[in-house]
């Protein structure tokens, strides 16, 4: 497991059906390493710190078989590492692996998965298709949130190792799969929403399930 693409971007403002919006979906690759301070890198911040970023959305991952799928899914876009948003682009670090509370060590940094990313609209003016919300959903490919757990450097290249697994027995793509109603294993339900880092609105979706 490793960091194929390290990504960040600062918020700008961008016109989407008729509208100005700012927003910091936009991030691209970066050269060397960067701190992880708080809740961002050095050179990327969210746009509406009411629904992004946080310390329990301070950085998200996307894996690269994820690209392989889109790649294949749209085969006109001409992809590039951080085209999803994501601050790391992974390589072997899948959403149906990674438990809830896992820790991982990456470069002198250490982070926690927390959760999945359900995206808003932004996503689909980032490639400029209104449908692009909900294929992403459909797709059930959301990739992971982390929060920091001690601060660090972080550069492409560096291994991902993990440091402590959780004893919570649902993944991260379990949330996802429970969250559009496709997980019925009430024991996962139940430890997802003993949890503390999801948010409000995927577990009251998870209680109505």
């Amino acid at each position: 497991m490793k960091i194929k693409a390290l990504n960040v971007g600062l918020p700008r403002t961008v016109q989407w059906k008729g509208k100005s919006l700012q927003t910091g979906i936009f991030k691209s690759p970066v050269e060397g390493p960067l701190r992880l301070v708080g809740h961002n890198f050095q050179g990327d911040q969210q746009a509406d710190l009411r629904v992004h970023g946080g310390a329990n959305k301070a950085v998200y991952a996307y894996d690269r078989a994820h690209y392989d799928f889109w790649e294949m899914e749209l085969p006109d876009y001409e992809f590039t590492d951080g085209n999803f948003g994501e601050n790391l682009t992974t390589e072997g670090l899948p959403d149906e692996v990674v438990r809830l509370g896992d820790q991982f060590c990456i470069g002198s940094a250490v982070l926690m998965a927390v959760q999945p990313r359900f995206p808003c609209c932004k996503l689909g003016l980032r490639f400029n298709d209104p449908t692009m919300v909900k294929r992403f959903a459909k797709a059930l490919r959301h990739g992971i949130y982390f929060r920091v757990v001690v601060e660090g450097s972080v550069q492409a290249g560096d291994a991902i190792e993990l440091l402590k697994r959780s004893d919570v027995p649902a993944t991260v793509q379990d949330v996802v799969n429970a969250f559009y109603g496709l997980e019925k294993d009430k024991a996962k339900l139940a430890a997802m929403l003993n949890f503390p880092h999801l948010p409000r609105y995927v577990r009251e979706a998870l209680r109505r399930k």
